[in-house]
C-alpha cells in the first residue's frame, strides 16, 4: 500500500486575512465560515496564522484593551508560518504537528519565491480521514 500524502488529507483552500484585519473581523470570518484560524497573507504570501486559541488567549487582557486601539491580526498571530508541502508524506507532516505541538499546517505551494497558501492540514483532517479509512475497511 502507497504511503499517503498530505495532499490525499488535507482541506484544500484557505480562508484568509491580512496582517492589519481587526480582531473583530477576524472572530467574524471564522465563526462564519466556521473554522478554528485564518491563514494570515501578505501579498499572495502565507506569514502567519491567527486561531480561536489565539484570540482566546487575548480575551485575558480585555480590561486593558481600550489601551490599544486597533488591535489586529498581526498582534496575535503566530509566526512564521509552519508550511508543508501538498505531495509531502502524511507521516512527515503528523511528525510536525506533533512536534511543534500545533494543530494545523498551511499547506504551501512555492511560486515567485513565495509560499503560497493551497489548503490546510489540521488534526481534524487526519482523524476524519482515519475514520473514513476504518469505515471502509470494516464494510
Amino acid at each position: 500500500m502507497p504511503e499517503l500524502s498530505v495532499r490525499e488529507c488535507m482541506h484544500e483552500g484557505v480562508i484568509s486575512c491580512t496582517e492589519d484585519t481587526g480582531i473583530e473581523e477576524v472572530a467574524r470570518e471564522m465563526s462564519t465560515h466556521r473554522i478554528s484560524a485564518l491563514v494570515v497573507v501578505e501579498g499572495g504570501v502565507a506569514v502567519g496564522v491567527i486561531s480561536q486559541t489565539d484570540l482566546v488567549n487575548a480575551t485575558f487582557v480585555q480590561p486593558y484593551l481600550h489601551h490599544w486601539p486597533g488591535m489586529a491580526a498581526r498582534h496575535l498571530m503566530s509566526k512564521p508560518v509552519v508550511s508543508v508541502r501538498p505531495d509531502a508524506p502524511l507521516a512527515a507532516a503528523l511528525e510536525l504537528l506533533r512536534s511543534r505541538r500545533i494543530h494545523r499546517l498551511v499547506v504551501t505551494e512555492v511560486v515567485d519565491g513565495g509560499e503560497r497558501p493551497v489548503g490546510i492540514l489540521s488534526m481534524t483532517d487526519v482523524v476524519r480521514m482515519l475514520g473514513e479509512r476504518g469505515a471502509r475497511e470494516v464494510s
